[in-house]
């Protein structure tokens, strides 16, 4: 008998390719990788954001974070996860992000060889030198993950890589119910011995299914070509059918999926059987698959296993309804884009007008309270005054003793004649730091209390008895004069 689900999904375009492989069994293997291939495809594009391996990593991270909403909002989905292996072309570079035990291999330059590394718990104790190789095929536990995307990991561990491509180079990827069942040589015979893409995966599928394959099998087999004229092809046209006279390099590629021949019972079809059961339900299932097959439509691609049942029958409701709901506000985000570019194109939209003077009138109205602040700042400063220093005088200002850069917000009024080196050595300091005065008759006061101080400390007592002392025939009247002044007069 063939088992009725299909765990594995798959995808390949003009740039991107990825497959993924579903677990969790019954619950949800299928919702799961069929979810993120979906929520990937639209990276199939030459133009992004960003870095493309940044963007295939994020993007891979966005899709499991969904994962865990969906088990939230559905727990029976709990427990499922999903591989993923996809490559993002970029000119000349190749992005490779991988999770799981999903595999890539390459062959270039007449190379064969395994790009991704298995994340099982054999390929660990290989690593580590504690099993052989050939050991691992018949481990009791070699089928056991330690990575992949789902509900257990908020932010899983991703393998990140970029590569240089050139022309004739062939990628494949695969689930590993190929890799159960063929060796490595087994790969690199068909493909190298094949030159038709279609009849390589489709050969390679055979060989698995003859051999017995106790999973799902999905190959994706990618040949870089050049691209003299990327886009000009019909976005309807089959990818294998699309013209390779371009100039940027691009893949062509042909994408094979079968279930397992086994004898398992086919299970009870649950969300089947719910959605027909419900005649809107299912109207409303169509609706969002007609929906993601019109984005879809809009490059050429192959979709094959659980994400092309979703999106063919809308037979996996969850999946869905969730993918149509992520590409609604995609395109609903890029014509809102669009229309405010065509808007500052044309200049006639009114929101285009109104932001062209909304900030000529912030900065405006910003600049005239500034002004305000400034004045009001400045008329207070000039009702102030304080005693200071002026070319060594005790004199008073109006302002305060602060500078603004090159602006003095204080000039001079009054310039008295005591001299500041006629102080005592605390009043000097002082008026060096400044005295604050309230007003202008109280610091003329302060000047009077530092003319006694002045007077106190040059000034000798008057002895009229005693006669006049004779100056020295050195001695100079500029002293005399100084303290003369600051007495009040002559003595």
């Amino acid at each position: 008998m063939v088992r009725f689900k299909n765990d594995d999904s798959a995808y390949v375009g003009r740039y991107l390719a990825v497959v993924a492989d579903g677990m969790g069994g019954h619950a949800g293997g299928n919702v799961a990788s069929a979810s993120t291939v979906l929520d990937l495809v639209h990276l199939d594009s030459s133009v992004h954001e960003d870095e493309p391996l940044t963007v295939l990593a994020d993007e891979i991270q966005a899709a499991n974070s969904l994962l865990s909403e969906l088990v939230t909002t559905s727990p029976q989905l709990s427990g499922m996860g999903t591989t993923v292996t996809a490559l993002l072309l970029h000119e000349q570079r190749l992005a490779l992000a991988h999770i799981g035990d999903s595999r890539a291999y390459r062959l270039k330059d007449g190379r064969f060889e395994q790009i991704s590394i298995d994340h099982t718990f054999v390929q660990r104790l290989i690593d580590e030198g504690r099993l052989q190789p050939e050991e691992a095929e018949v481990h009791p536990h070699k089928n056991v993950l330690m990575r992949v995307l789902g509900d257990v990991d908020a932010s899983p561990e991703l393998d990140l890589a970029t590569f240089d491509v050139e022309p004739g180079e062939r990628w494949l990827l695969c689930s590993d119910g190929l890799t159960a069942v063929l060796r490595d040589s087994d790969i690199e015979g068909v493909l190298r011995g094949t030159s038709d893409l279609q009849e390589c995966v489709d050969t390679l599928v055979e060989l698995t299914l003859a051999g017995g394959s106790p999973d799902n099998v999905t190959v994706a087999v990618i040949e870089i070509d050049e691209d003299p004229d990327a886009g000009s092809a019909p976005a309807t046209a089959p990818l294998s059918e699309v013209s390779s006279r371009d100039n940027v390099y691009r893949p062509t590629a042909a994408v094979a999926a079968a279930p397992p021949v086994t004898e398992d019972e086919p299970g009870p079809r649950t969300e089947n059987t719910a959605a027909r059961d419900d005649a809107d339900d299912a109207d409303s299932e169509r609706e969002r698959a007609q929906l993601i097959r019109q984005d879809l439509a809009s490059r050429p691609h192959v979709l094959v296993g659980a994400a092309s049942l979703a999106t063919e029958t809308g037979e996996i409701p969850i999946v869905t309804k969730r993918s149509a709901e992520r590409r609604a506000a995609r395109m609903l985000t890029h014509k809102a884009d669009s229309e405010e570019q065509a808007e500052q194109q044309t200049g006639d939209s009114p929101r285009t007008g109104w932001k062209r003077w909304l900030l000529p009138a912030f900065l405006t109205v910003v600049a005239l309270l500034l002004a305000v602040v400034v004045w009001l700042g400045y008329t207070w400063t000039q009702t102030r005054y304080y005693v200071g220093s002026y070319e060594n005088r005790v004199a008073i200002y109006n302002g305060v003793s602060q500078t603004i850069g090159p602006i003095q917000l204080s000039h001079v009024t009054d310039v008295s004649d005591i001299p500041v080196d006629s102080l005592a050595e605390y009043h000097r300091n002082r008026v060096e730091d400044t005295l604050p005065a309230r007003d202008l008759e109280h610091a003329g006061e302060i000047v009077s209390e530092l003319r006694d101080t002045a007077k106190a400390v040059l000034c000798p007592p008057v002895n009229t008895d005693s006669p006049t002392a004779a100056p020295s025939p050195g001695a100079t009247a500029a002293p005399d004069t100084e303290q003369n002044s600051a007495c009040g007069g002559e003595q």
